[in-house]
């Protein structure tokens, strides 16, 4: 007889404990099953955490409940709710084994005639709970996936012109925030590899790369946020600035920038002109920034401008981060 098996959960967010439960039954049964349920304990959507355990799972099958009953009850009439809804997202799947770590596999068992395999109940094997993890997901990052633990952190990018105090902010934000910050590769290389004031066209693909791969790097290590000077927008801007025309590798990174950061800050021109020798003058400076402005608005990207000191700016943001929810918020505004 074919063994197909089902677990149930909110997901929010997906763990080892989960994990657990799904390996164990992956080893048991021929076929699994996961219910995975819409919530307000979070904001991240059913989506994506259903796409979690798409991704690292793909020989299950996951379904998703938008409308199932909210919460846990010991009651009979919950109960009954649970397992006639249940029934129901199964549509006529037989199931053998129901696999969970709460009290409920018990009666769900019975209702689906399955086996009840219920594991690390007590929670001595993995000593975890969704509830710590979105208290603190950094002091229990052993116990979440990296594709998970991304979906955690807000991503902040901050851009502007040059000499807009973007470097000196993103890392003062990542200190009040003891956490990660991504300073500009673009610059490191350029210093490192320019001749002449110049670099090559196919370089800027390199930067991108370069930028995108120590970001990635940073967002597994970072508290709740990760601060990032610059984007590959700003790269994009650069290349077309020296070579007339961007690499079609960065022109596609440019263009995903929108959906990679949850806020995009711009950094205004009203501090003073830094200017060192590897700028080009206050005058590109202010040109580059209503460029910079523009591409933000055919992009269509939201964004909040940081005026003043850095201990203005820093407050600035703070106001922005105090109201910001990932996933829930449609926070920004051109200004």
């Amino acid at each position: 007889m074919k063994k197909t098996g089902l677990t149930l959960g909110k997901y929010a967010p997906f763990h080892r404990g989960h994990q657990y439960v799904i390996e164990t039954a992956l080893a048991e049964v021929d076929e699994m099953m996961v219910l995975i349920y819409d919530t307000n304990v979070t904001p991240i959507p059913l989506s994506v955490r259903a796409n979690w355990i798409r991704t690292l799972y793909p020989q299950v099958t996951v379904i998703e409940a938008w409308d199932g009953p909210e919460g846990y009850s010991s009651e009979r009439a919950f109960e009954i709710l649970q397992e006639e809804y249940i029934i129901e997202m199964l549509n006529g799947r037989r199931i053998t084994h129901f696999y969970s770590s709460e009290f409920y596999g018990d009666h769900v068992s019975k209702a689906l005639g399955a086996v009840d395999r219920r594991l690390d109940e007590s929670r001595q094997i993995v000593p975890i709970s969704a509830t710590m993890i979105r208290e603190n997901p950094l002091q229990y990052r052993e116990f979440i996936d990296d594709i998970v633990y991304k979906d955690l952190i807000t991503k902040v990018v901050f851009v502007g012109a040059m000499s807009t105090g973007k470097s000196t902010l993103t890392e003062a934000l990542a200190q009040k925030y003891q956490t990660t910050f991504v300073p500009e590769y673009g610059r490191e290389y350029w210093t490192q590899h320019q001749v002449d004031r110049r670099i090559s066209f196919e370089a800027f693909d390199e930067i991108a790369i370069g930028h995108w791969v120590r970001e990635e790097i940073a967002l597994l290590q970072a508290n709740r946020y990760l601060f990032v000077d610059t984007n590959a927008i700003t790269t994009y801007m650069y290349t077309k600035d020296y070579h007339g025309k961007a690499p079609q590798l960065l022109t596609q990174m440019a263009m995903e920038n929108a959906q990679r950061y949850d806020l995009f800050f711009l950094c205004d021109v009203d501090i003073p002109y830094d200017d060192t020798w590897d700028r080009s003058g206050d005058q590109k400076r202010q040109v580059f920034q209503k460029q910079i402005i523009a591409d933000l608005h055919e992009r269509r990207i939201p964004y909040i401008t940081l005026r003043g000191t850095l201990s203005e700016r820093m407050d600035q943001v703070a106001v922005v981060l105090a109201d910001f929810v990932k996933f829930d918020n449609h926070f920004g505004k051109r200004s």
